[in-house]
């Protein structure tokens, strides 16, 4: 072979490296909390179906921490060591997570925060909804309801995990609600954790039927969930659903049909918001200026939510209400 050969050779094995580098696609580790709940899945599926990912050129990894704040620590030492391109983590825990931004952060690998929150501002972006509005709008709609101003009402407030940030800041947003009806118009019977749990929920509200017989006018799930378990109590109590007044947060299917039952208030996060805003940022981080955002949701959120060159550091999904109206149009919106 000659020198112009071996040079032409050389040349076209390093445009074919060059060629092969560029189609690599983009590895993004993707912590999950845990995979039980509606919620997360939705997340799940949506992320599936962002354009860079069906196109190839992002790829997927879901991990499943099965609500242990410590086994997603573990899960994002094994994406680090791994060489994950991106991680996007849902955290367990506010404070106990914080581990996986600063480990990343070490290693140089982007972290995008989603869904819920972490008590730092080192990680490169976060693409949440605003817990504490969402806590304030469902037990807003609560005491509405029972027009707490005008009457003394007795609740019960179903929490998320103790130390996660939605049962930190939705308890905060109940907290003001509350505090809105006046000195002494709103009596807090029950207060306690869930875990997010339809299961868990049911034999709690159970117990609470029986300790405060006839004397629980709402009821304050911090997610959908946990309300949905306590209408499942109250029926298998033999009481009508409609003589309370219920909310929960994260508009998953089931709590959307009872909102077109009329049976409790919902407030819609954007599972498909928040992932796939989280996709496109951490493709941004990874990228480069030169990345545009690709899915549909930044047309939708014009308004609330710049993209901005892709490098703010808090990205707010709006909530959005579940009502009669609304309830079938975000059902199909799922088929």
């Amino acid at each position: 072979m000659n020198k112009t050969k071996i040079a032409l050779f050389a040349s076209a094995m390093m445009i074919g490296s060059m060629a092969a580098a560029q189609a690599a696609p983009t590895k993004i580790a993707v912590l999950m909390y845990g995979n039980k709940a509606e919620f997360v899945q939705l997340m799940e599926r949506y992320g599936k179906e962002h354009p860079a990912v069906k196109s190839g050129e992002a790829v997927l990894t879901f991990y499943d921490g099965r609500y242990d704040a410590s086994v997603q620590n573990d899960q994002a030492a094994t994406a680090i060591q791994t060489r994950a391109d991106a991680i996007i983590v849902n955290p367990m825990d506010f404070e106990a997570n914080i581990d996986i931004v600063t480990n990343a952060n070490a290693a140089k690998i982007p972290v995008v925060v989603t869904n819920a929150r972490l008590n730092t501002e080192e990680m490169t972006a976060e693409v949440v909804s605003n817990d504490e509005l969402g806590g304030y709008l469902e037990a807003k709609a609560v005491l509405d309801k029972l027009d707490c101003k005008n009457h003394k009402v007795n609740v019960v407030i179903i929490e998320g995990p103790k130390g996660g940030s939605g049962e930190i800041q939705r308890g905060k947003g109940n907290d003001k609600a509350i505090a809105e009806c006046g000195a002494g118009q709103v009596t807090v019977l029950e207060r306690k954790t869930a875990n997010w749990s339809r299961a868990e929920a049911q034999p709690l509200m159970e117990n609470w039927l029986q300790k405060h017989r006839g004397k629980i006018n709402g009821v304050i799930g911090q997610n959908d969930e946990m309300a949905l378990g306590a209408i499942e109590a109250i029926k298998g109590a033999g009481l009508n659903v409609k003589d309370f007044a219920i909310a929960g947060v994260d508009g998953v299917s089931d709590a959307i049909h009872a909102v077109q039952a009329g049976e409790m208030v919902s407030i819609l996060q954007d599972a498909k918001g928040q992932i796939q805003g989280s996709i496109d940022v951490a493709l941004r981080a990874v990228k480069g200026e030169s990345y545009q955002p690709q899915s549909d949701i930044w047309q939708q959120y014009a308004q609330e939510m710049k993209w901005d060159g892709g490098t703010q550091k808090h990205y707010y999904i709006p909530w959005t209400v579940v009502t009669a109206d609304n309830a079938q149009q975000l059902l199909d919106a799922r088929k």
